[in-house]
């Protein structure tokens, strides 16, 4: 099935990458289809962008949760913590979406209209992967030995030292290969951003612009293009699979190169 995915992907995306110049698809930032122009700098820079955001926020936050749960909270309060994350997992992103548009982009437009930017995606996105980050993160940490921890605290060691100096390092290939996966997940979203973004085809140049990603590009343009227009979105949609394929392998090898300090 993966094969078969990827094989209509190239042949979608084949007339365009043989007629034009394949560089110029992420170096020129000209998306003007009815001339003829198919640069998509401006959008992978914005999809990275946002993913960058996102992780940025999700991963310390998501770490943290993940300790809380795994050697902070209390038995009755850990079952309901994990059941709330388990929840937020399981939510749909249009749901998420509509809350960002109808409660946050008030709030930011009061500060800096139109309120839809690259800084919002960015925050409703993290809210998004933070179950992932968490969940990952949480099975690392009990994947760990217990005599790892019964053995530091023998010696005396402080909780809060043993999670800092010993059990963080001890997961820290495993919590990596979650954060990417998080990572994967934000870079192919496209719900929130078509939603929360903005949408505006530019040069991301502040956080309180809008902007718009490659998915909420395919999303809007796949139902009228045509030719090299729509080649062009295949396109797109292989550099998010390329990109996500990298991180993909970046996790695995990370994972596969686990071991305890």
């Amino acid at each position: 099935m993966l094969a078969l995915i990827i094989a209509v992907i190239i042949i979608g995306a084949w007339p365009a990458l043989s007629s034009h110049d394949s560089i110029a698809f992420i170096t020129d930032k000209s998306w003007y289809p009815l001339e003829g122009q198919f640069g998509m700098l401006s959008m992978l820079l914005a999809s990275v962008l946002v993913m960058i955001i996102a992780i940025l926020l999700a991963a310390p936050i998501g770490i943290m949760c993940a300790i809380f749960i795994a050697y902070i909270a209390p038995a009755r309060i850990q079952k309901g913590y994990r059941f709330a994350i388990a929840l937020l997992a399981g939510m749909p992103s249009v749901v998420l979406g509509l809350w960002g548009l109808t409660v946050l982009v008030p709030l930011i437009n009061k500060w800096s209209p139109p309120g839809q930017s690259l800084l919002l995606a960015g925050i409703v996105l993290c809210i998004m992967i933070l179950p992932t980050v968490t969940l990952t993160s949480l099975a690392a940490f009990k994947s760990l030995p217990e005599t790892l921890q019964h053995a530091t605290s023998a010696l005396g060691i402080r909780q809060h030292v043993q999670i800092v100096n010993v059990l963080i390092p001890a997961a820290s290939a495993a919590i990596i290969s979650g954060v990417l996966l998080a990572m994967a997940r934000a870079l192919g979203e496209t719900m929130v951003v078509l939603m929360v973004a903005g949408n505006v085809v530019q040069f991301p140049t502040g956080l309180l612009e809008p902007v718009r990603t490659l998915t909420a590009n395919i999303a809007l343009e796949m139902a009228y293009a045509t030719d090299l227009h729509r080649a062009s979105l295949f396109v797109s949609g292989l550099i998010l699979t390329v990109l996500v394929l990298v991180m993909m392998l970046i996790a695995s090898k990370i994972k596969s190169d686990n071991h305890y300090g």
